[in-house]
């Protein structure tokens, strides 16, 4: 070997040495540097006209695993959409407790029937009378701020979306920065290696917001997609478009995320191509779990509101109430009273003593009075009210007005009171003449609280020409497949309505079939392969009548009329301000009772225990979240709410600790090909540095040869 190639060897033997010990000085130095792959020199024999000349340095790689990385940036994505599923539920199962928690809606429930019985033992007592009602409207406004706690977190989700989105197009903004970095130094024949290590640092953040596949390109750049193939890094700038709704209320229509192309194309909506990450499951939390909650706590609220008042209107306080005023039903005066069975009213003195009877017989269709001959009633609600008016004659008067039927006495030390008909008792929709109406309510609210209208298709439906109601389509995935408008024409029947629902064309015909069923409640079953959308309305400014109530408020459509009846209860304010209004009574009264006999004692407390009763008798309660339509008590009802809430707060806290197990795991499988040994980076030192030295020494070894050389000539 001659002596130039003795020194080119010895040169490029230093050369590829000092560079391996600065890829190992630089792995040292970034030893915990979040998202730094080790690297080494990339080394080359060198051979220069078929003699070797040494070694050459062909670059700096990086050590990565694509697959390994794809690997890790899906199991950060799904920790990342299980933990906020899992932080959601466990703030919401911590607010609503459990059964036996002294302080949580179920406790005071229970501790509401308490009182209720301690009351029903003596009548007479104010004290417990009081106790009673607290007790009730504690109940009722616990369910109120839970319900105001969930529609909170749907505002804080909706809030987090926001940022989220924000920080995910700073992240691609710089993707996209480094792209164009990456191409720079590649054409230059650079190390690119601290570009992809901060690609690497970037995707991982990424990762955590949205689900993400990966590819690099030829010439360097990095191509970010979600999931399912959406761009977000391609060429230019792409950007996350979201606006907020600033709200969690249950009538809120929030808006889509969509991905604006850099080159001003048509945005691309997002929903349904999101499969995990923080903003998959923030969008599951605030559109699915939290309304599915509030939902159930609705049904149970609305559901003991409905007991409790079916026991209070069958019962009376002593001394009777001068007035009793129903709630806003919805119905206008020329609607069909529906009513089947019978029913007795009575007029009492402030003894107790009967002063008028009333007999309805809603089978017959006619009303005595005092066991007389009987009276036309008429089939609609106003000509029933017409009756009643005419058969109170002096002793009282009916009227009908804003959807409210109010009955009154005359005299202010007489009362009044109702009692269903033992053998065959009034039904309108599975609710007595007094129920129906609410009468005598113990709970009163501030719209519907049940949706079994008692209304049919010929009933006209009473809305004005030019208002609407618009429902809005949503795919299985979530995205949109457009909004209907449904019309309403004055003097149309609510046959029509259903009629103008059920067109394929210009309705929902296409999605499912809606149907008024025998009590007056609209129902809608899905067509064949449209199981999974979802029908939501979207706007409604219909009033039925003088009512002020609307469609949806009246059949109960949206989230706005289910879920918020949580926040719609309270004890009857003339029962709070006196509780000698709490109905522990009732009439005693028959066939062979006549004007001037007792029907009312102070002592009575038949009417306390059908309130007792209401928390044990079985009842129905429509499908509401996970829950599905069914018949329990109340009871049994608030403990399946508990268990509901329960259960998935303990099924998303163990989906996110089995997440992280994983993501933990392709994390450390992918440190251990990325990630830096100390020890193996001590032992490439110690190898290099001898490499060094080698190099070096037959360096010097060259030089005394050639000065040897030039000491002989």
């Amino acid at each position: 070997m001659s002596l130039n190639g003795i020194i080119g060897n010895a040169l490029s033997g230093l050369t590829a040495s000092q560079a391996a010990l600065n890829a190992a000085s630089n792995n040292v130095a970034n030893v915990n540097t979040p998202g730094y792959a080790r690297t080494q020199p990339v080394l080359q024999a060198r051979n220069v006209g078929g003699v070797a000349m040494g070694v050459e340095v062909l670059g700096i790689s990086r050590i990565a695993d694509v697959y390994l990385q794809a690997a890790s940036i899906g199991a950060i994505s799904s920790a990342a959409s299980a933990t906020i599923q899992a932080d959601g539920l466990n703030q919401v199962q911590s607010q609503f407790g459990k059964l036996d928690d002294e302080g949580s809606m179920f406790a005071r429930l229970s501790r509401a029937f308490s009182s209720l019985s301690q009351a029903t033992v003596d009548p007479s007592q104010s004290v417990a009378r009081l106790s009673a009602a607290a007790d009730l409207e504690a109940f009722f406004n616990e369910a109120g701020r839970l319900s105001e706690m969930l529609t909170a977190q749907r505002k804080d989700a909706d809030t987090q979306i926001q940022a989220a989105v924000h920080r995910t197009n700073e992240i691609l903004s710089e993707l996209s920065e480094l792209n164009g970095s990456m191409q720079s130094v590649s054409v230059a024949g650079g190390d690119t290696s601290g570009i992809a290590n901060r690609q690497s640092e970037l995707l991982d953040e990424l990762a955590g917001y949205i689900d993400i596949r990966t590819e690099t390109k030829s010439d360097g750049r990095l191509v970010v997609r979600t999931g399912d193939g959406v761009a977000l890094v391609e060429t230019g700038i792409t950007q996350l478009e979201y606006v907020a709704a600033g709200s969690g209320a249950y009538g809120v229509a929030y808006g889509e995320i969509y991905v604006q192309p850099a080159n001003n194309g048509q945005p691309t909506s997002l929903s349904g191509h999101i499969d995990s990450g923080k903003l998959a499951g923030l969008l599951e939390l605030r559109d699915q779990t939290l309304p599915d909650i509030a939902n159930e706590l609705a049904e149970l609220t609305a559901g003991a509101a409905d007991a409790l008042n079916k026991a209070h209107n069958d019962a009376v306080a002593y001394p009777a109430p001068q007035i009793l005023a129903g709630r806003n039903t919805g119905l206008v005066a020329t609607d069909l009273h529906g009513f089947t069975g019978a029913t007795t009213l009575a007029v009492t003195d402030a003894a107790g003593g009967l002063v008028k009877r009333i007999d309805i017989d809603f089978d017959a269709g006619t009303l005595s009075v005092d066991g007389g001959a009987g009276v036309a009633l008429g089939t609609t609600v106003g000509s029933l009210t017409t009756a009643i008016n005419a058969a109170l004659g002096g002793d009282g008067t009916a009227s009908f007005t804003n959807g409210a039927l109010t009955l009154a006495a005359s005299s202010a030390s007489n009362g009044l009171a109702t009692l269903q008909d033992a053998s065959a008792p009034s039904d309108r929709a599975g609710r007595g003449f007094a129920h129906f109406f609410g009468l005598n309510d113990l709970i009163s609210s501030t719209r519907p609280g049940f949706f079994e209208t008692g209304l049919t298709g010929a009933d006209t439906h009473q809305f004005t020409t030019g208002t609407s109601l618009t429902f809005e389509v949503t795919t299985p995935d979530g995205r949109s497949a457009g909004t209907v408008n449904i019309p309403m024409v004055t003097g149309e029947t609510f046959a029509d309505v259903v009629t103008a629902l059920n067109n394929p064309t210009t309705g929902l015909g296409r999605y499912a079939t809606y149907s008024l069923d025998s009590d007056g409640q609209l129902t809608s079953v899905p067509k064949t392969g449209y199981g999974e959308f979802e029908v939501d309305i979207i706007t409604d400014d219909t009033l039925r009548g003088s009512t002020g109530l609307s469609f949806s408020n009246l059949f109960g459509l949206g989230l706005q009329a289910t879920a918020g009846r949580a926040e719609i209860f309270s004890v009857n304010a003339s029962v709070r301000s006196d509780s000698s209004r709490l109905a522990l009574g009732q009439l005693d009264i028959d066939a062979a009772t006549v004007a001037g006999d007792i029907v009312l004692s102070s002592g009575d407390g038949r009417g306390g225990q059908l309130l007792q009763d209401a928390m044990t008798t079985t009842r129905s309660f429509d499908a509401a979240g996970a829950i599905n339509a069914t018949n329990s008590s109340l009871q049994d009802y608030s403990a399946r709410l508990a268990g509901s809430v329960g259960s998935r707060a303990a099924r998303a806290e163990s989906e996110a600790a089995s997440a992280e197990v994983l993501r933990s795991t392709a994390q450390t499988k992918r440190s251990n090909v990325e990630g830096v040994s100390l020890d193996e980076e001590l032992a490439s030192m110690t190898l290099y540095q001898q490499s060094y030295n080698a190099s070096a020494r037959m360096l010097q070894a060259a030089k005394e040869m050639t000065d040897t050389l030039m000491g002989i000539v």
